[in-house]
């Protein structure tokens, strides 16, 4: 998708803003693959980045956040609308009181709500949302400027790589309508991407500092770390877990499927990582996927590899009950896929949000674990319960 190429000559609004595919063939083992680490990042995601780099202030006075790759932005008062890429940056301001600012997003479809229902007086505005898709206007600089948001939490990379936007595209956005402030942290697979990464909670600090919400994100901090504390001392020792391959395949008849790393330590997958599970690619050579990387995996390949557990993202829409009804079903059908081991034992789920931010994780990391171990914490189509949806809703309101 490619942006206007004229730029326009409006004055500016806001000059108190100051910057200071084809399946996978031969050689499918050859060589062990890289971790795709980047230097200055962090593979956990416990950490809170560091004062120095986030300043924060009372509802209404200025404020300065500091986020690669576009550095320092100082507002004179806080943002009341936004505009968000992806469902991760959404859900971070739902989950700091500011649904409500929140005019649209890059994709609505890639935007999951479904946990909110579990949180009394948590919602988002879905027609909105819907009705100011970005992707679905092709990116186009006209609804930037129909909406008129306060700031554009989206990474300038994206829009140079994704979509084609020049940097006079850029600019003129940030300077007649307002600034962007956003890095995508959901993969770390992308070439482009060489400037710093943040961990999910680093990256939910900084929308703290952007919207003011400094108490709530500690709250949700605290209860995050005690959720993941008390499900890891329950975990199985290492030598008794799952190896597993997780995917992106969406269709309901699936035939090859695009790999995810987890060594690749994007906020995806998360879940995954805390859970201490083990990369069914460890040593294959086989890279993430990413912009330039588009290779997929067929059924005999699976079979080399015979996961454990298969894990495949693409379909949120479904319950754990239909998934397995329709996509395991299929599998269980075909000729190569039943011999699977993973298809055989179905444990054959659905692989989490590509864009998860704090709320979502919590449920993700829940269901993850029934996926998991059901033996501990119960069969992911059961209702128990790993943490306290209440607490969790009274936080995001304020309670």
């Amino acid at each position: 998708m490619s942006s206007e190429q004229t730029e326009r000559e409006a004055p500016t609004r806001r000059d108190y803003i100051r910057y200071g595919g084809a399946v996978v063939a031969g050689g499918f083992f050859a060589g062990c693959s890289s971790d795709n680490s980047t230097p200055g990042t962090d593979s956990t995601d416990t950490g809170a980045a560091t004062s120095t780099e986030t300043r924060t202030t009372t509802e209404g006075e200025s404020s300065t956040v500091e986020m690669a790759p576009v550095g320092e932005v100082t507002f004179e008062s806080t943002p009341r609308t936004w505009l968000p890429y992806g469902g991760d940056y959404a859900d971070m301001g739902v989950a700091l009181g500011r649904a409500d600012g929140m005019l649209g997003i890059g994709q609505a479809g890639e935007y999951y709500t479904d946990p909110y229902e579990e949180l009394p007086g948590v919602s988002v505005d879905e027609d909105e949302i819907a009705a100011n898709d970005l992707v679905e206007a092709g990116m186009s600089k006209e609804l930037f400027y129909e909406l008129d948001s306060d700031v554009h939490v989206i990474d300038p990379g994206m829009l140079r790589n994704w979509f084609d936007w020049s940097d006079g595209d850029i600019r003129e956005i940030r300077e007649n309508v307002a600034p962007f402030l956003g890095n995508m942290i959901f993969r770390r697979s992308d070439s482009w991407h060489d400037y710093r990464y943040y961990t999910l909670y680093q990256a939910f600090e900084k929308m703290a500092a952007l919207f003011g919400e400094r108490d709530r994100f500690e709250a949700l901090k605290s209860l995050h770390d005690e959720f993941i504390a008390d499900v890891q001392s329950r975990l199985p020792p290492a030598a008794e877990r799952p190896n597993v391959f997780l995917t992106y395949e969406g269709k309901d008849e699936p035939e090859t499927f695009s790999p995810y790393r987890l060594n690749d330590a994007g906020t995806s997958k998360k879940q995954w990582n805390d859970l201490g599970v083990s990369d069914a690619l460890a040593g294959t050579g086989i890279e993430n996927l990413s912009t330039e990387n588009r290779g997929e995996l067929d059924y005999e390949n699976l079979l080399t590899i015979d996961p454990d557990v298969l894990l495949i993202r693409g379909h949120e829409d479904k319950s754990a009950a239909e998934f397995r009804d329709v996509v395991l079903g299929y599998m269980e059908e075909h000729p190569v896929a039943s011999e699977l081991t993973a298809v055989q034992n179905r444990r054959v789920y659905r692989g989490g949000y590509l864009r998860q931010g704090p709320i979502h994780n919590l449920f993700l990391t829940e269901r993850a674990a029934k996926q998991l171990y059901p033996d501990v914490f119960g069969e992911v189509t059961a209702d128990e319960r790993l943490f306290d949806r209440q607490r969790v809703a009274d936080i995001v309101n304020g309670a």
